[in-house]
């Protein structure tokens, strides 16, 4: 069955310019749809200030329920009616974009049972008014895993500039824009899914942009609807005064991925969590992953920015960047890859949220950046981390490695700074070994621990000889456990391959020792940190139980060199503080306290090199203790002392190396107790005397008792 009708639509060129003809035009509903006329004439020379393109359209269309309307291309109308049950539609490779004053409005995402991904966007049903363009654009089809992904942007830049027919120019208002750059525009969307700039193999410059996005995007591991995207190894996309803020489900900010270089300068980035489609179940399948898997003891549901890719970089100077929960410089599914930090502030909005993410063999330069975040400065799961000063040489040879293009007066500019991080919760976190490289005046402060390794062999290297400095708020430095992550279930008869639905079970039993792990002697495998010229107050502990089939054992390595130490250093066990932790206790993964106890399958193994001073608060054990000749192990004055291997009391002296089941035990130094008289009942009497413990107070006396037998003159006493 078909209807017929028919319907005035004035077309109007984009350019601004005469008004054609009036007429009739007819259609019908699908599969024979006939075509609605439309102003086919594309957008003006980019050269052109945007806002010029403004006109005034006097064309409606209504589309009425149960109706399907197909264009073929760009329609300016002054009013849009979609009743519900109505439909818009394209041509097979094509897309459709609805905005209206120059605002992306009214796409939504299907739903992501569908079978799809949930990747396809309809716009909904609703009456616009206004200038309103039904933009009909090639299609950007873009595929990621199993999923295509059917991208629309405000701009699409190719390898020789902007490409028209892929973009959306009309949501680009204001300022001006041409093949090789764009000043001063603005990009609006409150629509779901919508790109803002899309730059692939090709050179773009962005100097004050305002981009503001509400709505969910899809899928942030390929940018499906990202404010800016660079992809290509010949893709190179600079943003200078940049103002990007995003809300919405992995409505990411800013995504390099594929090879590209993006570089952001002197900008403000922010991005704030969504509300999550009422189907999602949480996965970690990367496809479907669109809120941060809890066991990292996160929560969030976008995060700021994503590195992607081989061999990308992103690189962030002089901005401010955040985001609500989740993370601000995210790295994900790369290899190879370069994030840079240079004189940034770095924070998190809400109650969770880490400031970097580590994965992938990635390099990280962190230079005289600020962070001020909920969880952790950084998650590593495999990439090479370094926290350092913003000089004018480390910031000149990225400028030259990364290609940043700074001029000699910006690199002028930028003043040098120390690197400051301020975290509510933990410092790093390892979930993979990996280097993690802290000097120049770095200070880092932790309301919990520091350093937190969760069976990995972290490799941490700390220099304090320009100032660097570290303290955590519970007195714990370093940490090395048991993961805590109780993985992923794999489902099936779902579009998702997996969900984050399992628990974690704290293990009970007593720990048997491995034979052949070897607790003495620190391998690639082990965790380690060497800390030079630093003065540090704080605790190490590892309380790796080992004995699975996963994992015999792990060691904990600690090098000093020069410096001092407070603390204690030793095996422990570890407890959380409830045994079985789901997704709604996320924030308990990390959370232990420790008991100190003797090596097991968890070796401590410290040397100090180079006059620094070990000076032990608590009972310590280790497996394997070296002392250079200028360095030393002592206690607080009052205290003493004592060690103990594999059982045999033995002096504790510098140019000592010992090994085996190593006790150090500080005690309380003894004092005398001097005694004037006593009486045949026993009744002391003691005057107040140099040296002297004091005992107890009567009638103006020190009293105490000894036993009927007692008739020294002095009796030394040991508390």
């Amino acid at each position: 069955m078909k209807r017929k009708s028919a319907a005035k639509v004035s077309t109007v060129s984009e350019s601004g310019g005469p008004r054609l003809t009036e007429r009739e035009v007819a259609y019908r509903a699908r599969p024979r749809a006939l075509l609605v006329a439309v102003a086919a004439a594309m957008a003006p020379a980019l050269a052109v200030p945007t806002a010029a393109r403004a006109a005034t359209p006097a064309a409606t269309l209504t589309v009425a329920s149960g109706e399907t309307v197909e264009l073929t291309s760009t329609t300016t109308l002054s009013a849009l009616t979609i009743e519900e049950g109505g439909t818009i539609t394209v041509p097979d490779g094509y897309s459709l974009t609805l905005t209206v004053d120059g605002v992306e409005t009214g796409s939504e995402l299907a739903e992501l049972t569908d079978g799809y991904g949930g990747v396809a966007t309809a716009i909904v049903a609703g009456t616009y008014t206004g200038t309103v363009v039904l933009t009909v654009a090639t299609a950007n089809e873009l595929t990621y895993s199993t999923l295509m992904f059917p991208f629309r942007q405000a701009l699409y830049v190719g390898g020789s500039g902007v490409v028209r027919k892929e973009s959306v120019l009309a949501s680009v208002v204001g300022g001006t824009a041409t093949n090789t750059a764009a000043t001063g525009v603005s990009i609006t969307s409150t629509g779901e899914a919508f790109n803002g700039v899309y730059v692939s193999d090709g050179s773009y410059a962005l100097t004050s942009p305002e981009i503001s996005f509400t709505g969910n995007g899809r899928c942030d591991f390929i940018g499906y609807g990202a404010a800016v995207l660079g992809t290509g190894g010949g893709a190179t996309l600079v943003l200078d005064d940049a103002t990007i803020a995003t809300k919405g489900v992995v409505r990411t900010t800013v995504i390099a991925d594929d090879g590209s270089n993006v570089i952001v300068k002197n900008s403000t980035i922010s991005a704030a969590d969504g509300v999550l489609p009422d189907e999602y179940v949480p996965s970690s399948d990367p496809r479907y992953m669109i809120v941060v898997p809890w066991m990292l003891g996160l929560s969030g549901n976008v995060r700021t920015t994503n590195l992607l890719g081989t061999d990308t970089r992103a690189s962030y100077i002089n901005c401010d960047v955040s985001s609500e929960n989740w993370g601000v410089l995210s790295v994900d599914e790369g290899s190879g890859c370069t994030l840079t930090a240079i004189n940034c502030t770095v924070s998190n909005t809400g109650t969770d949220g880490y400031g970097t993410y580590a994965i992938g063999d990635v390099t990280e330069h962190i230079l005289g950046t600020t962070f001020d975040v909920c969880s952790y400065a950084t998650i590593n799961w495999g990439g090479t981390v370094h926290y350092g000063d913003s000089t004018a040489e480390a910031v000149a040879d990225l400028n030259d490695s990364l290609e940043l293009g700074l001029t000699a007066t910006e690199l002028a500019a930028l003043p040098e700074r120390a690197t400051v991080i301020n975290s509510g919760r933990f410092g790093v976190m390892w979930a993979t070994g990996a280097p993690v490289i802290i000097d120049g005046g770095t200070q880092i402060t932790t309301a919990e621990t520091t350093f937190l390794s969760k069976a990995s062999a972290a490799v941490l290297t700390v220099d304090g000889s320009e100032g660097a400095s570290i303290s955590s708020g519970t007195g714990v430095i370093f940490q090395l456990m048991d993961t805590d992550n109780p993985g992923k279930t794999t489902v099936s008869g779902k579009p998702w391959s997996s969900e984050t639905t399992a628990v974690y079970t704290e293990p009970t039993g007593t720990v048997s020792k491995v034979s052949g792990f070897d607790v003495t002697t620190a391998t690639s495998a082990d965790a380690s940190a060497t800390f030079t010229d630093i003065s540090l107050t704080g605790d190490f502990y590892n309380s790796i139980r080992g004995g699975t089939s996963s994992l015999s054992g792990m060691n904990l390595a600690l090098t000093f060199d020069g410096g001092d130490i407070t603390g204690v250093i030793t095996a422990s066990a570890a407890k959380h503080d409830i045994s079985t932790i789901t997704s709604a206790d996320y924030r308990e993964l990390g959370e232990v306290t420790n008991t100190a106890q003797a090596v097991v399958n968890n070796g401590v193994i410290v040397s100090l090199a180079n006059g620094a001073v070990w000076t032990v608060t608590g009972t310590s054990y280790l497996s394997a203790l070296d002392i250079a000749d200028d360095a030393s192990v002592t206690t607080a004055s009052g205290k003493t002392l004592s060690m103990t291997v594999d059982g045999t009391a033995t002096a504790v002296a510098a140019g000592g190396s010992y090994s085996g089941a190593i006790t150090l035990t500080v005690a309380r130094r003894a004092r005398p107790l001097c005694v004037d008289r006593y009486g045949p009942m026993g009744d002391l009497r003691v005057s107040h005397r140099p040296n002297c413990r004091q005992v107890g107070w009567s009638g103006g006396m020190m009293r105490g008792v000894l036993p009927m037998e007692m008739t020294a003159r002095q009796y030394v006493s040991h508390r």
